[in-house]
């Protein structure tokens, strides 16, 4: 079995409150076991390491040793079009006047093209009969990223992606699209968004890509239907 990196925390005390600093060796933790490492100030310091099994204080800490970047790859692509939101602003200024903020102009548009961008992927009426889903397992190796565990839904965090119940898995086994999988998580995404992302730059020439891997299927109405609630539901959390 293959050993888990580990990922210790420390407590910083702010004022009232403890942080935890997550501290570790590995630089890209794809898969981690979570500790604490908790400080007893009594006399002489003393270590102990328990394990921490909360999966949403988990699930955080991983997202707070990526934000970085998540930051940069944000960033890069402001970059990339800012030089075009400069000349539309300055146009901007010419017509209408030298008394146009051009720098709150190219604020204000980056702002509505994040809140563009966020509400897009997340729209329950493109779920369909005639939608085509694959596993999250099939899509990660397609754009070249089996080698790493998952690491698609960390590089598109982005990407809906729905996790299967019970009974969506045992339907999804009885017609051969996935092994049984026991109580072993196993997530849908849309085929389409799959496809989109292998024709972007960042994929088209990539020589790892493999999309006969897909192997995209159909799901009953009723299987729909719950994933339509759920992307309801992720979508309003994020308001």
């Amino acid at each position: 079995m293959q050993k888990l990196n580990e990922i210790h925390l420390i407590p910083v005390h702010q004022g009232h409150r403890g942080l935890l600093v997550p501290i570790s060796g590995s630089h890209w933790p794809w898969n981690m076991m979570i500790k604490h490492r908790q400080i007893q100030r009594r006399g002489r310091r003393s270590h102990m390491s328990v394990s921490y099994t909360d999966p949403q204080v988990s699930m955080d800490l991983l997202r707070a040793v990526l934000q970085p970047s998540f930051n940069d790859d944000i960033m890069a692509v402001f970059k990339k079009y800012h030089k075009f939101l400069e000349k539309a602003a300055e146009n901007v200024k010419e017509n209408v006047g030298q008394e146009v903020p051009t720098d709150q102009l190219i604020k204000e548009t980056c702002r509505s093209v994040l809140e563009h961008v966020r509400s897009l992927p997340w729209d329950p009426s493109r779920l369909s009969e005639n939608s085509t889903f694959v596993l999250g397992s099939r899509a990660n190796k397609a754009l070249g990223m089996g080698g790493t565990r998952g690491r698609i839904y960390i590089k598109h965090a982005d990407l809906f992606k729905y996790a299967a119940d019970a009974k969506d898995k045992q339907w999804l086994a009885e017609r051969h699209h996935m092994r049984a999988t026991g109580g072993k998580m196993a997530y849908l995404l849309i085929e389409q968004d799959i496809q989109d992302l292998s024709s972007s730059d960042e994929y088209r020439e990539c020589p790892e890509l493999k999309m006969d891997e897909l192997k995209p299927f159909s799901v009953p109405d009723w299987m729909v239907e719950k994933m339509q609630r759920a992307m309801e539901a992720q979508r309003d959390a994020e308001v």
